[in-house]
């Protein structure tokens, strides 16, 4: 018994430092937003070269998930986080310690490549230690909380720091925890075995997939900029869609393919990967379009933006770190998700008619409650029902490409929106309207994008993920002994198992 509590004592620590390590590149997406201006008075960058310290960190960060995984799978899942932890802190270190343009867009390079390793193993990791039902559920809502809530903290911590030291800080924050995160790392997580004692890479399959989604990443975060009927953007996007379907011809006659195209015949994984693009555009929208509004409508500071983020994040803490968990476990997976995709839906309605001279209590907070309720709620079953019907050998390719499908639905739908918001904005200030007022209504005709994105998410969840996967859960809580035991004749132990777990 006791070395049964020092082993489950021993998972949690370690998925507290899987969190730990995950939180930094979380903050990372967000925490240099806020800081934008003060390095761009710092380093002399330009308008259009400022872009550089973001898109040059997302290029790397896009177009290294899936590969992040597929090492992970082969060469150890351990090995692969200690590597991408150590790499993104000392990328971090010459962030912070930039003193020319160059140097600090060539650190945001290292520092993507590194997070994308990370983000690709660690959701692996998490499902490798923790096999049990509703211990893997309670996990993911963990891990959840910090993918979800991590976003807008970063906005928060963002402000503070800028305000109360300088930009530097927002990267150089990463050093001690980084160092934190990879001594215990090395202490706490599993070592796992490798796949094959000798491990094939397939190099031709490597190259295409992350030359594609970083012509991709590329095509689609200067979409606005350079127009999306450009040249430059209709022949990245074309160049991308090429190299996709090298890709895909390769892996379809390879002996040891990087990705397995099998995989994608697992309906919940398939799902869960659309149902992802969708909510991730949802989600930038709420992240970036409401912190806008705030800023440039209401004229909130850096700081008073990530307050009012807040509520939100305890409401997701709340459901994550344990309500969401009890919903999966009593409801199964489809019915929690497709619940708090809509409530997410709701509370971008509602931002879509937040006025211009908006009040928090009544026209800001309602928008948050019901996102944090939304977010809190869904994401724990959306990234069970990613990973639940993976083979362990997959495990971390199938992280890789939950991870891509947040990435490149959050990184596609923000460049959607913020064109939207931009051209309705445009539209207005040319037909005499007052510049905050335009504001105003582009923002609120990008909501109401975003509010369909959340519905069209949450009705493909309906529609498609496997009713089998919330049936076992439901048994579990609710079902009466004579029940049960008639379930369990139809339905063989370990196949109940698995159904539970997906």
């Amino acid at each position: 018994m006791t070395s049964g509590k020092s082993d489950s004592r021993a998972r949690w620590f370690a998925l507290i430092v899987l969190c730990l390590g995950s939180l930094m590149i979380v903050l990372d997406s967000t925490i240099v937003n806020v800081a934008l201006p003060s390095i761009k008075k710092d380093l002399g960058f330009s308008e259009s070269s400022l872009a550089w310290v973001v898109n040059s960190y997302l290029l790397t960060f896009g177009g290294f998930l899936l590969l992040g995984g597929r090492l992970g799978d082969l060469f150890g899942h351990r090995r692969l986080f200690l590597g991408g932890i150590v790499l993104f802190t000392l990328a971090s270190l010459l962030c912070g310690s930039a003193t020319s343009q160059g140097m600090l867009v060539a650190a945001r390079v290292v520092q993507g490549f590194g997070g994308a390793v990370v983000s690709a193993v660690s959701l692996s990791l998490m499902v490798s230690l923790f096999d049990e039902p509703g211990e893997r559920a309670k996990a993911m809502g963990v891990f959840g909380f910090v993918a979800a809530g991590g976003g807008s903290l970063g906005v928060l911590l963002g402000g503070v720091l800028t305000d109360v030291l300088n930009w530097h800080w927002i990267f150089l924050v990463n050093v001690p925890i980084g160092i934190g995160v990879s001594v215990l790392a090395m202490r706490v997580l599993p070592a796992g075995q490798r796949a094959d004692s000798r491990p094939r890479l397939d190099v031709a399959g490597a190259v295409t997939i992350t030359a594609s989604l970083m012509l991709a990443v590329y095509a689609i975060v200067n979409g606005n900029q350079a127009g999306w009927t450009s040249a430059q953007t209709l022949g990245l996007l074309a160049a991308a869609g090429l190299l996709l379907a090298g890709f895909l011809a390769f892996e379809s006659r390879v002996r040891s393919p990087l990705v397995p195209l099998g995989l994608f015949r697992l309906r919940n994984l398939a799902t869960a990967n659309a149902v992802g693009v969708l909510w991730a555009g949802a989600m930038f929208a709420w992240f970036f379009l409401s912190a806008l509004y705030l800023q440039l409508v209401l004229g909130y500071s850096p700081l008073q933006v990530g307050l009012a983020f807040l509520p939100a994040n305890l409401i997701m803490g709340a459901l994550s770190l344990g309500g969401s968990a009890k919903l999966v476990m009593r409801f199964g997976l489809k019915r929690p998700l497709v619940t708090g995709l809509l409530l997410a839906a709701a509370g971008l309605g509602l931002f879509a008619r937040a006025p211009v001279g908006g009040h928090f209590l009544t026209d800001v907070l309602p928008s948050m409650i019901l996102l944090g309720f939304g977010a809190g709620i869904a994401f724990n079953p959306v990234l069970l029902a990613a990973m639940g019907d993976v083979e362990q050998s997959d495990s971390g390719l199938a992280s890789g490409i939950v991870n891509t499908s947040f990435m490149m639905g959050g990184a596609l739908g923000l460049a959607i929106l913020a064109s939207i918001a931009a051209s309705r904005t445009s539209h207005l200030l040319a037909s005499g309207h007052g510049r905050i007022a335009a504001l105003s209504a582009g923002y609120h005709t990008a909501f109401l994008v975003g509010t369909g994105f959340a519905v069209l998410a949450a009705s493909i969840a309906a529609l498609l993920l496997q009713a089998r996967a919330d049936g076992p859960a439901v048994e579990k809580a609710t079902a009466s002994e004579d029940g049960a035991a008639s379930r369990r004749e139809s339905h063989p132990p370990v196949e109940a198992l698995q159904r539970v777990e997906s």
